[in-house]
């Protein structure tokens, strides 16, 4: 009998603990933005939906590791599997080319946004869709693409500051670029892609190889070169805008330059859709039109602590509605205008798009796998200085823009995407030249082999040695 108010107790606490849950709406989403991003708009939906709805809202954010091009596989995988739905609400942050391949796969559930939303939201920036005619996606804010730079760096060099993306080229910069991988951040793929836009492909790849040879390091994420600027590891770094001010913020403007070069580069809308099949698909169109109303586009680009705006983290980002622009100029975190630059680059949106795994696959198997052997062959092309053939035969591509936009059609099948990237593989053998590590690097490689053994056989030896006495 002396059990019997225990057992009462806990069937009280799981009967609250399961009626708590079931009383709360649930969102599932999947998103790269940082953790900043999602604390700031997951605090600010909740009061929202609450005075909205008069229900408690909870989100669950589908974390499978890496950053947007992982999502983007792992939604089209799923989608594979169940054609109707993935139990997953919403995609929200990466750019604006997945949402065009996602929608194009039908992947996404169309949502008119109410007009008093809508009319405030202008079809186009700089050329650039804002969202989708069918409104299957919407940019639900806007980032900028650039270099970023350190200051202080650059005075102790002598280094320049950065004007154009090929200057990042400049032999003297050997080890002083950092970059993230574009096949692991959206962002950072966006940087590659409007390279190849803004100078062609034969020359873009150019680009793209010789400041790919310069790279020290290629990061795992968007914000590792906008780091490594800031602690001095690197003194240029591609980025996109907010990485840049938000290093800007933490270590100063008076160190941290940042700059998008004239004519090469654009705005770009960071999109939001719902995707089809939605499970929650009522609270699923409130989160949109939370995000692309006031009170979610004020959250991007207020200072912290202004009534609206974040409350723990500054997000230093652009709204898409152009008025509050001119509503905030006082409280806003950031003082540029997008609706105001002016850029003569008309960015491809379908282009971009379609060959979107194409340009991380090459670069990957061309630039970061074989980096190595680029650098090496780099090294000893500009050690008495570098010819415009030779720049040419480094930066040769196995393949055309034209090649590469029809390769993408067939790019899902894995027998062809495997057979063309070894065939790669061995172009870029051909081209860079056979690898070899400095003598240090082998004598180090050897030790650390050897040294495991040696440990291992005195051990044996001295075992041996215990039992024969």
């Amino acid at each position: 009998m002396r059990l019997l108010p225990f057992l009462i107790f806990y069937l009280v606490l799981l009967q609250t603990i399961f009626l708590g849950t079931s009383q709360a709406d649930q969102l599932v989403l999947m998103s790269p933005h940082s953790d900043e991003i999602k604390n700031e708009f997951e605090a600010a939906f909740q009061i929202y939906y609450q005075q909205k709805i008069g229900r408690e809202m909870r989100l669950e954010w589908l974390d499978i590791g890496g950053g947007t091009s992982s999502i983007l596989r792992y939604i089209k995988s799923e989608f594979k599997r169940s054609p109707n739905g993935i139990d997953i609400d919403l995609f929200f942050g990466g750019g604006m080319d997945p949402y065009i391949d996602l929608s194009e796969r039908n992947f996404c559930e169309p949502y008119k946004l109410p007009e008093d939303i809508l009319t405030r939201l202008p079809a186009k920036i700089g050329g650039v869709p804002l969202y989708d005619p069918q409104y299957q996606w919407y940019g639900a804010t806007l980032a900028g693409f650039g270099i970023v730079y350190n200051k202080r760096v650059l005075d102790i060099l002598g280094f320049p500051p950065p004007k154009t993306w090929a200057d990042l080229g400049n032999p003297k910069f050997f080890s002083w670029v950092g970059s993230g991988d574009p096949r692991k951040s959206g962002s950072v793929h966006m940087a590659y892609e409007l390279i190849l836009q803004a100078y062609g492909w034969e020359k873009g790849w150019e680009v793209i190889t010789t400041m790919g040879a310069n790279v020290r390091n290629f990061g795992a994420s968007g914000s590792y070169a906008p780091k490594e600027v800031a602690v001095g590891e690197v003194a240029y770094g591609l980025s996109i805008d907010f990485y840049a001010w938000m290093q800007a913020e933490q270590v100063g403007g008076g160190y941290i330059g940042f700059t998008m070069p004239d004519n090469l580069t654009i705005v770009n809308p960071d999109g939001i859709a719902i995707l089809k099949g939605a499970p929650n698909l009522p609270a699923a169109q409130i989160f949109l039109e939370f995000v692309m109303s006031d009170a979610g586009q004020k959250l991007w680009f207020l200072q912290k602590g202004i009534p609206g705006g974040p409350v723990k983290s500054q997000l230093n980002r652009f709204t898409v509605l152009p008025d509050l622009y001119d509503i905030y100029q006082k409280e806003a975190a950031i003082s540029l205008n997008p609706f105001r630059w002016k850029s003569d680059l008309i960015y491809d949106a379908p282009t971009g798009g379609g060959r979107w795994s194409i340009v991380n696959d090459l670069i990957g198997v061309l630039i970061i796998d074989s980096h190595a052997a680029l650098q090496q062959a780099w090294q000893a092309a500009t050690k008495e200085g570098i010819s415009k053939e030779k720049r040419q035969e480094l930066s040769a591509m196995p393949i055309t823009a034209a090649q590469a936009q029809e390769l993408a059609k067939s790019w899902r099948d894995p027998e062809i995407r495997n057979r063309t990237m070894a065939q790669w593989t061995t172009f870029a053998r051909a081209k860079y030249g056979d690898y070899r590590p400095p003598l240090l690097t082998q004598i180090v490689d050897w030790l650390t082999l050897i040294f495991p053994v040696g440990i291992a056989a005195s051990a044996v030896f001295y075992l041996w040695r215990l039992r024969s006495s």
